[in-house]
């Protein structure tokens, strides 16, 4: 039915039967994370869980490093699971009665891994999450974050290769969800390298902490993309309802809104900057080694024409980097005054106007509500 066209919810209403998954495609590729996202209902968690086989699928084929998983039969299931993968859950699923470095090394207890080498990597991995000092606590003993840290280094001290997290921050305060997306991508950044699906109900946290974003709405796939092509280019009114309360500056890098910085060197007369501001209105001023050292307006150039820009620059002005998260240029930008972006070695690369950040921001609003208007659908993107 669902295939002929049949609407997920006509099927359940004519059947009593719900479709889980619908032509859903995608791949993950080794060391990213990749993270679905969606309400509840719409398949993400399902879709994570055919991965290990925890559901089984009807159609189609679930390839894990050429493995087809659908094809294993219970004992090569049983050692799929335990050699390729970890999972870590919303609600911990911690022993109560076991201390907290058993707990992390209960999965290594399993797979025959002896007393000593256990606990040793057990206490390597409470390490990674910054809870060794807790290692002979109970669960009961610890705050929900740090709970969820323990379930975190189970799944770190198997150093499997692959980690599927359902909904793994979604317990969890604000502030403390905060600092394990941090705590996350650091790791991942650092040491880990895993490769990581990552399921969440909230935008938010998807374009925070993914590589690529699928995002998924009654059981199917609505749009696949990095962050910052979902931000910018949003699929469908469903995924535009979604992206207009995005915190755009915590998705969007300082490289998408600076542009060419064109600066003079130093020595350049007064008259010279002169004939040279007429269309841009400002410029850095950059020492022999290409390193910002000023900025040069049309107000500051009143003094004689032959004298150097150098004598009339601006030396106070914000710095960043193109990597740099949009939103710590917010600051930076308040002022009105150019702000330097520079590589590694300090030397000019880019610039950003605070108008420069206002028009792109408009823009991605502009964008989305250009889509929701397009699709009389709008009204049911937000539940």
């Amino acid at each position: 039915m669902a295939q002929s066209g049949i609407m997920k919810d006509d099927v359940q209403a004519a059947t009593d039967h719900v479709i889980g998954l619908h032509d859903v495609s995608f791949s993950v590729e080794d060391g990213e994370i990749f993270v679905i996202m969606g309400l509840s209902g719409s398949g993400k968690s399902t879709a994570i869980r055919t991965v290990n086989r925890l559901h089984d699928i009807t159609a189609g084929t679930v390839v894990v490093d050429g493995t087809d998983v659908a094809t294993l039969n219970k004992r090569e299931l049983e050692h799929f699971r335990r050699e390729k993968m970890g999972m870590v859950f919303q609600h911990f699923a911690l022993f109560p009665h076991r201390t907290v470095v058993d707990n992390v090394a209960y999965g290594l207890k399993v797979n025959g891994v002896a007393t000593d080498a256990r606990r040793r990597r057990a206490l390597e991995a409470l390490e990674l999450v910054g809870l060794e000092r807790f290692y002979l606590s109970f669960p009961r003993e610890l705050s929900g974050g740090m709970q969820q840290r323990v379930g975190l280094a189970r799944a770190l001290a198997a150093d499997l290769d692959i980690l599927l997290m359902d909904e793994a921050f979604s317990a969890l305060d604000p502030l403390i969800r905060r600092q394990m997306q941090d705590e996350l991508l650091a790791m991942q950044g650092e040491m880990l390298h895993k490769t990581i699906l990552f399921i969440t109900h909230d935008l938010n946290e998807a374009l925070r902490v993914g590589d690529r974003v699928c995002i998924m709405k009654d059981g199917a796939v609505v749009q696949i993309g990095t962050p910052e092509e979902i931000l910018r280019d949003p699929a469908t009114a469903y995924v535009a309802e979604f992206v207009k309360d995005v915190d755009q500056g915590r998705v969007l890098q300082v490289e998408s809104v600076m542009t060419p910085p064109s600066p003079f060197t130093l020595g350049t007369t007064v008259g010279e900057a002169i004939a040279a501001l007429s269309e841009r209105g400002s410029a850095f001023c950059i020492d022999d080694e290409g390193r910002p050292v000023g900025v040069v307006t049309r107000d500051l150039l009143a003094a004689s024409h032959q004298a150097p820009v150098e004598s009339v620059m601006n030396t106070e002005f914000g710095v960043t980097t193109r990597s740099a998260p949009l939103v710590d240029a917010y600051e930076l930008c308040a002022s009105g005054d150019l702000v330097a972006v520079v590589d590694d070695k300090g030397a000019l690369e880019g610039r950003i106007h605070a108008l420069d950040l206002l028009a792109e921001l408009g823009e991605i609003e502009s964008k989305a509500e250009q889509v929701k208007a397009a699709d009389p659908s709008v009204g049911e993107a937000r539940l």
